[in-house]
């Protein structure tokens, strides 16, 4: 920290010079905290699920994380501790994911996207899934792999439970497609569009009876724009109650270290340790 405290800090905190290092000033205000984060984001790789913006048109059109297209034969999946895309298992059967398919960041599917689930299934024991909202994105265009991000356009979606856990899927066209483009609704869909997405999800799970294990997934309900809006807004915020405090945590912490006054022990110390300059010519 203390060898930030040069010229390259000065670009970030204009009040600080190299000669009042000290005098600097201790408030940490948002647009400092704004200003930093974008710095990081130059950085480091963003986290797909927390350090993606959802976008500034959302619920309307939100970004999309893709993890899966239509021509994968193995499923992938984020890894929600490195946010690497890993290889979850290779499709077992021939049927292959109809849409391009992934989640929306800054999202959540708990409490509140359950709420809404059981309200309409009357069903009284939905839980979230604790995942991201998943998404599936149409387009006319093969997009050739996942792990990329693209601008979709909400038109609707179905609510699905997956033992006893709301699962639901958002339904979007690609932002700029020239097929998809018109469709604002998922009711105004071709129905063997929307036939291949709901046969997709309640039989890609499906293993031979004799294995022993039982999967249970349902699509109760399927649901237009406005329900769909209300579901994205509804995961919206329960991202925001199970993660309040990734960015307060960032203001607080370089608030607490990075504004701090240097010690004046530290700063001999680190002045002593640090090499001589030379001119040229000098051994």
């Amino acid at each position: 920290r203390d060898r930030y405290m040069g010229s390259r800090f000065v670009s970030f905190h204009p009040k600080m010079t190299d000669a009042q290092p000290q005098q600097q000033n201790n408030k940490f205000g948002s647009d400092d905290l704004e200003r930093v984060w974008n710095i990081l984001s130059l950085l480091f790789k963003p986290h797909p699920w927390h350090g993606i913006e959802i976008g500034p048109r959302a619920p309307q059109i939100v970004v999309t994380f893709l993890e899966v297209v239509p021509t994968d034969t193995l499923k992938y999946e984020m890894h929600k501790s490195s946010g690497y895309l890993t290889l979850d298992r290779p499709q077992r059967y021939s049927s292959l994911c109809p849409a391009n398919y992934g989640f929306i960041p800054q999202t959540l599917c708990g409490p509140a996207v359950a709420a809404r689930c059981a309200k309409a299934t009357g069903r009284t024991s939905i839980k979230g899934d604790g995942d991201a909202l998943d998404i599936c994105v149409l387009s006319e265009k093969t997009i050739a792999h996942g792990d990329l991000l693209c601008k979709a356009i909400v038109i609707g979606g179905f609510r699905m439970i997956d033992g006893d856990e709301a699962d639901d899927k958002i339904i979007a066209v690609l932002e700029g497609d020239h097929v998809y483009k018109n469709f604002k609704d998922v009711s105004e869909l071709p129905g063997d569009v929307f036939d291949r997405l709901r046969h997709y999800f309640l039989t890609y799970k499906q293993v031979p009876a004799t294995s022993g294990q039982k999967v249970v997934v349902e699509i109760p309900e399927v649901y237009g724009r406005e329900e769909a809006l209300e579901v994205i807004r509804a995961s919206i915020d329960d991202y925001e109650k199970e993660y309040p405090h990734l960015k307060a945590t960032l203001k607080q912490t370089l608030g607490r270290h990075l504004l701090s006054p240097v010690p004046e022990t530290t700063a001999t110390t680190v002045a002593a340790s640090s090499p001589t300059p030379t001119t040229e010519g000098q051994s």
